[in-house]
């Protein structure tokens, strides 16, 4: 799925204007990418989790010559994808946001 294609999903399932679903996406995108470089964790409930990981300097090998390379240490930022979404998957079943949709009261 592309950002417009996420964008325009957006404007269909919130009744929002794509201008707004546009704004809300990169405003989200902004609060992640902040919160993130400080450290610290961005919780979605239901979907997961963005953190930031430490990886610790090693020794890697160049694939074509074989040779040794030393690799720094260096931060990266991590998904950590939410127990009930990984469930839902794994059972085939469909996400709960669709279920609330379909469902008759």
């Amino acid at each position: 799925m592309t950002k417009t294609e996420l964008i325009n999903t957006l404007v269909k399932s919130s009744k929002l204007e794509k201008k707004s679903a546009k704004m809300f996406l990169e405003s989200l995108t902004d609060v992640v990418t902040k919160e993130i470089r400080k450290g610290g964790e961005v919780p979605l409930t239901g979907l997961g989790k963005f953190k930031v990981s430490h990886r610790k300097a090693r020794i890697g090998r160049n694939p074509q010559t074989g040779e040794e390379i030393k690799i720094p240490a260096k931060k990266v930022v991590k998904f950590a994808v939410a127990k009930a979404l990984k469930d839902q998957i794994r059972a085939g079943k469909a996400p709960v946001a669709a279920m609330k949709k379909t469902r008759k009261s």
